[in-house]
């Protein structure tokens, strides 16, 4: 079964079970899915579905708004939204893989840097190898870790 019909699924078990922040998401979700097909952005298969790599794309999409909308609402004091959000976020991420926790991208980035550093090709003071690195480590990381990790990671391995 597809992401896309596995949600629209759980529409009808929120709806049955009246969890309306649940089923306002879920809709959202199907909306921004139909949205995606209309606009001629993706195709969608034989029964209407968007394929699991667009619907994923998208639900990670809606996972970030959410987290920069509760970053907002905490600097603008307003916890009641930010709670809202965040519930919402935490339905996103289970529609989500697991995401590879910051140790082991630490063991990846090591060993890039070391291998950068055997090339010849880093510089630890420049900001442009900075980014090659955590370009590298995007790159190999691609949809197994956060951005914001990875960034984390290799500026706490350039300050060392």
């Amino acid at each position: 079964m597809t992401l896309h019909q596995t949600i629209k699924d759980q529409i009808k078990d929120a709806l049955r079970a009246k969890d309306t922040i649940r089923l306002d998401t879920l809709r959202g979700l199907v909306s921004s899915f139909q949205n995606e097909i209309v606009m001629g952005k993706a195709a969608a298969d034989e029964a209407g579905l968007l394929p699991d790599d667009k619907a994923l794309a998208l639900v990670k999409r809606s996972a970030k708004q959410r987290k920069d909308s509760i970053e907002q609402f905490v600097k603008g004091g307003r916890e009641d939204l930010a709670a809202k959000e965040r519930e919402e976020l935490a339905i996103l991420e289970s529609f989500l893989p697991a995401l590879m926790p910051r140790e082991e991208i630490a063991i990846i980035a090591k060993a890039r840097l070391e291998a950068l550093k055997a090339a010849g090709s880093f510089d630890a003071k420049s900001p442009a190898s900075a980014g090659k690195l955590t370009g590298a480590l995007m790159k190999e990381l691609a949809g197994k870790a956060d951005g914001a990790d990875v960034k984390a990671v290799v500026d706490s391995l350039l300050t060392k």
